[in-house]
């Protein structure tokens, strides 16, 4: 949590202004980054005009609180819904095309926040520092028009499974007729999730995701037709609870150190979360390149890979029912220390070690240190492109709080030099790595270490590996951002890229 511009949860600021609070510092990082032009002399409320001409103040720069227009000589305070038409106005303005699904999903976001907030005040937050960590993103990523949309649907759908919410919930166990079967990789953790009978195996689902394709009327149909041949089979649910991670429809269940991934027919961010054929059918081959490059990866603190072992499904609904196994945590942390998402030490949560950190520096350098080295590692030496963003790296601390491994998770986002030229592997590496994480990370030292200056750091770091794209990026004038809002509005497809270029904080650093 950005405890200078997000206002506290405290029971005396209304859930509403807090929502309102949440959702508009991420609308407004995109709307100021990708269409406004700021203007000199910023001071403690930075102005930028807009494509249409009007002018904008916000109060603070790494999560923009108290939007202001300029109208009738004076300044005016903007609500969350007169953000939301404001953006509207201009984007229609700016490309020439106009979109009535994106505001409804800037409108359902922050309605999805008020009820996360509610729901929060409401439950205590789990024990386990990790599992804190993964459920703490209330404002999520900060550059999206929308980040905690759940498709439209009643709070009430999809509640019970928001990490943010501090759900956990039992899976629902389905038992699928063996000539039905579907899969690849080694899947055996699914069968000691429960016992399925005789010509069965077991397949376990996601309830929101059962409740998903049960109102789509071709789905239904296709599903109670299998149930009434025998194709499938229900075995109840799983005699132990999974926790959802900042992933969503990704869980992990303690008991037996595994992570699981579900397909999830709801837009989050930019995509529709399902499992799609084409990435489980080369899911093999990605993650086993990734495997190699982590194995060969050198230095004093290997990173580890969090393994896409296989996936398991059906023929009849080959993506609806999908489940991919993940590799747990206890085999590949290191001993003695306690994994934590990168995401979390941005947005912040009770036991961030950002809190109790005395000294940025050394705290700077030793994440730089655990971070950077494997994912430039892969690339130069494997042409692997990890998605080193912070919502799919670990990174794991000492007792003190020291950063001293990283962890590295997703095959479905890695790209492969068959997938992509290598300067377009590139410039979506120093998105995710740079951009994304490491920008982030930094901001947040600068701003509670006033004087603090992270760069020269993290250009020593980028420095010491021998890799021609990392020398030139420390000349480049500017690093790629990725332009969420203009995606969105645009209707692009969702895994597609577009940047424009930011001002590298690593020229002169």
């Amino acid at each position: 949590m950005d405890r200078v511009d997000l206002p506290p949860p405290q029971a005396d600021v209304p859930v509403a202004h807090r929502a309102d609070a949440y959702a508009a510092a991420p609308l407004l990082n995109c709307l100021l980054r990708e269409v406004a032009e700021p203007l000199p002399e910023p001071g403690e409320r930075p102005v930028y005009r807009l494509p249409g001409g009007r002018l904008l103040r916000v109060l603070g720069q790494r999560r923009p609180a108290e939007p202001e227009v300029y109208t009738a000589g004076g300044w005016r305070r903007v609500g969350h819904a007169e953000l939301v038409k404001l953006v509207a106005e201009e984007l229609t303005r700016h490309t020439g095309v106009s979109n009535h699904e994106l505001p409804a999903e800037m409108t359902d976001s922050r309605d999805a926040v008020a009820a996360l907030l509610t729901a929060r005040d409401r439950v205590a937050a789990p024990e386990d520092p990790y599992l804190r960590s993964e459920q703490c993103l209330v404002t999520g990523h900060p550059y999206h028009p929308a980040p905690k949309a759940r498709g439209g649907g009643p709070v009430a759908a999809w509640l019970p499974y928001a990490p943010e919410a501090h759900a956990r919930f039992p899976l629902v166990l389905l038992g699928l007729r063996e000539d039905t079967v579907v899969e690849e990789g080694d899947t055996s953790a699914l069968d000691a999730l429960g016992e399925a009978p005789p010509g069965y195996r077991l397949l376990p689902a996601h309830p929101w995701q059962l409740d998903l394709v049960d109102r789509v009327e071709a789905c239904a149909e296709a599903f109670a037709e299998a149930f009434a041949d025998g194709r499938l089979i229900r075995l109840g649910t799983t005699g132990f609870e999974t926790w959802p991670t900042a992933a969503i429809r990704t869980v992990y269940a303690p008991e037996h150190d595994l992570f699981l991934k579900f397909s999830l027919d709801v837009r989050i961010t930019n995509d529709i979360r399902r499992l799609w054929r084409h990435d489980l059918l080369k899911l093999r081959r990605t993650d086993e390149a990734v495997v190699k490059a982590f194995a060969a990866s050198p230095g004093p603190r290997p990173a580890a890979w969090l393994s896409d072992r296989g996936y398991r499904t059906a023929d009849f609904a080959f993506e609806e029912l999908a489940v991919l196994v993940r590799d747990g945590l206890h085999d590949r942390v290191r001993p003695g220390t306690t994994p934590l998402l990168a995401a979390a030490l941005v947005e912040g949560f009770e036991g961030n070690p950002l809190d109790g950190t005395a000294d940025p520096a050394d705290w700077w350098q030793a994440y730089l240190g655990a971070v950077v080295p494997p994912a430039l590692a892969a690339f130069g030496d494997h042409g692997v492109v990890l998605e080193a963003h912070l919502q799919n790296t670990l990174v794991a601390v000492d007792a003190d709080g020291m950063p001293v491994q990283a962890l590295f998770r997703d095959a479905e986002g890695v790209k492969l030099p068959a997938d992509v030229p290598r300067a377009a592997g590139w410039e979506r590496l120093v998105y995710c790595l740079v951009v994304n994480h490491l920008c982030e990370v930094a901001a947040v030292l600068a701003e509670r270490h006033p004087g603090f200056d992270p760069w020269p750091a993290a250009r020593r770091e980028l420095a010491r590996h021998d890799l021609p794209e990392a020398a030139a990026l420390l000349t480049s004038p500017t690093l790629p951002g990725k332009t969420n809002l203009l995606l969105r509005w645009t209707g692009a497809d969702g895994a597609d890229a577009r940047y424009l270029p930011l001002p590298n904080p690593l020229v002169g650093a």
